[in-house]
């Protein structure tokens, strides 16, 4: 049998739909099944109720081609938050509470909605087991329950984060993403150190941005002179396990020009692995000896990764991602088996804006094989990164695979590597009103503009 009619044979698979369970669903909520120990059979099963999985279930759905529970979405959240907005929350600029919603409100009603943990997944049978043990049988299944946060991974972190009288503080997290904005008005003399880590992290130029407003509000505040840093209360430091701003070369120009212009003292390839009352301590790569700074202030990146039951699994490839090709976002070894996402091993950014970009590929490629078709669609590494550089301007990174640019912008002529203002009020006002609006409902394609 050929590849091409093995991968037809294998999108063909699957039981029949049938609904184990027939309560009725909440007005403009979705229904939420009782617990059962029977078997569920769906068309589609999303493992991830965030942004990627919101996007994929809804763009599905509007395809006009499942009917009532044809699509299952399997995620144990209360709510879902707009992670974006929480360097806003960092700078002051928003409040925490507005950016979440109860996750159920997202769901539509025709979608089956599983509030239960994912517990394995069984591919060779077409099958994954929740939480609470009951099973769920699928003809697709779509990968997408973004990356967890590993704050053990930084010796000391969890308990400094939890003193609210130590001045270390994180945007990664809705419980400590306000206690950002509190240190920095807490501050009024000494080392602020900013560091980003090695490895993946959620967008990869977050870590700065919240230096840059911190920055500047202090430099506002009359504590912070980058024209006479001898005598300025305040000293910055930027601690990158990085070995440069930014892995883009066009927008890592601009913002290496300005740290040097704002005088903050770059740290490359210093990861760091613990913090002991203010003493942060870093790791150097090739052996080279640990390094110990003295801080007044320390905002942390924790190390970011794949959640366990996603790394001990089949799909998993060696770094722990689902292992998916790059362009067709389908799975290289299960055909009926697709990411994107923070959690998949596609290699660009993890972005919210990514996924305006991925996931019309995924569903498009998905709906193909349901027809025992070859996917067609290709992503071409699409992200974006609306880097704030103070309050009031964003310099609008947007790029694909290999780091080369990809401007929605540039056909107006303007220099999207020059922070502007119009791209603050995109980041500030725009982009938070079109995810809850459109995006999470499937009807948002980013540069592409609204989806019919």
């Amino acid at each position: 049998m050929s590849h091409a009619h093995i991968h037809r044979a294998a999108c063909r698979a699957g039981r029949s739909v049938t609904t184990a369970w027939t309560g009725r669903a909440i007005r403009g909520f979705a229904t939420v099944p009782s617990a059962s120990p029977a078997t569920r059979s769906h068309k589609v099963v999303v493992v991830g109720g965030g942004t990627a999985g919101l996007t994929v279930s809804h763009q599905l759905l509007r395809s006009g081609k499942f009917s009532q529970d044809d699509i299952a979405v399997v995620d144990p959240a209360v709510w879902h938050h707009y992670q974006p907005g929480w360097t806003l929350v960092g700078g002051g600029v928003k409040v925490k509470e507005d950016l979440r919603r109860p996750l159920s409100s997202l769901i539509d009603p025709k979608l089956k909605f599983y509030n239960e943990n994912l517990g394995t997944f069984s591919p060779e049978s077409n099958t994954v087991t929740l939480g609470n043990g009951d099973k769920l049988s699928y003809e697709q299944l779509v990968v997408v329950p973004g990356i967890t946060i590993n704050y053990g991974s930084i010796k000391g972190l969890p308990e400094a984060l939890a003193n609210p009288d130590a001045l270390v503080s994180s945007i990664y997290g809705y419980d400590t993403c306000d206690k950002v904005y509190r240190t920095i008005q807490k501050l009024q003399k000494g080392e602020a150190l900013f560091t980003q880590p090695t490895g993946v992290v959620k967008c990869a130029g977050a870590p700065q941005k919240i230096m840059w407003l911190a920055l500047d509000y202090w430099k506002r505040a009359g504590l912070y002179d980058p024209g006479n840093l001898s005598s300025s209360p305040i000293k910055i430091t930027f601690a990158s396990g990085l070995p440069a701003m930014f892995a883009v070369p066009k927008y890592c120009a601009t913002l290496e020009n300005l740290r040097k212009e704002r005088g903050v003292e770059g740290l490359f390839q210093h990861d760091l692995v613990s913090i002991d009352g203010n003493k942060a301590t870093f790791a150097r790569p090739d052996g080279k000896e640990q390094v110990t700074r003295h801080f007044d202030l320390l905002h942390v990146v924790p190390k970011m990764g794949p959640h366990a039951f996603v790394k001990n699994s089949a799909l998993a490839n060696s770094a722990g991602f689902v292992d998916v090709d790059e362009t067709t976002t389908r799975h290289n070894k299960y055909p009926n088996v697709w990411s994107i996402g923070d959690a998949s091993s596609l290699p660009t950014s993890k972005t919210a804006a990514a996924i305006t970009s991925e996931a019309p590929v995924l569903v498009s490629n998905l709906l193909q094989c349901l027809e025992g078709k070859e996917p067609v669609a290709k992503y071409d590494g699409y992200t974006s990164c609306p880097l704030v550089t103070e309050y009031g301007k964003v310099l609008l990174a947007e790029f694909k695979y290999g780091g080369v640019p990809k401007e929605t912008f540039g056909f107006l002529g303007i220099d999207q590597a020059v922070p502007r203002r119009v791209f603050y009020h995109l980041k500030k006002d725009f982009f938070p009103w079109v995810y809850f609006k459109s995006m999470v409902k499937g009807t948002w394609g980013g540069p592409t503009g609204w989806i019919r």
